[in-house]
């Protein structure tokens, strides 16, 4: 599933609308805090979440119900990767280090807390040496692998 970026008035009222789970354009309006925005304002807003993804609806004689399509896990993994990707080198190793340096999470955190905490190892690619085996490599193989290429060629004609 492709999530989209939202707007800062998006993403307050997906706020809301995470609370509610599904919903009608006047249960939002009686939920929504002072100040309230005009009706015509948050019915363009779940216009323009259900464009985006965020919102599907269904409609039930002249009005539309409103259903939550990415739940606000979703939404956080995707904001989180892309805080990591923008400001963190893609590191987890970064943020975590931030986060304890600003006292956001502690040691004790860690330790006491109830979390199952799967650690597993981050699969790293093995460099390619291609031009260093170029360098290594004795011409004479790359003679050799040149001549069975043209082999090879030949009894392909």
């Amino acid at each position: 599933m492709k999530i989209n970026h939202l707007t800062p008035a998006e993403e307050n009222l997906m706020r809301l609308f995470w609370k509610l789970d599904s919903f009608y354009l006047k249960d939002v309006m009686e939920q929504h805090p002072e100040p309230k925005p005009h009706q015509n304002t948050v019915s363009t807003y779940l216009k323009i979440l259900v464009e985006k993804g965020y919102l599907s609806t269904v409609k039930e004689g002249r009005i539309f119900k409103y259903t939550i399509l990415v739940p606000l896990v979703e939404y956080r993994k995707f904001l989180l990767k892309e805080l990591s990707v923008h400001f963190f080198n893609d590191s987890g190793k970064e943020i975590l280090e931030l986060l304890l340096s600003e006292n956001m999470v502690s040691q004790d955190d860690f330790n006491n807390s109830d979390l199952e905490i799967d650690i597993k190892p981050v699969k790293t690619k093995e460099p390619k040496f291609e031009y260093a085996n170029e360098v290594l490599k004795p011409k004479k193989d790359k003679k050799k692998e040149k001549d069975k290429k043209k082999k090879k060629k030949k009894s392909d004609d």
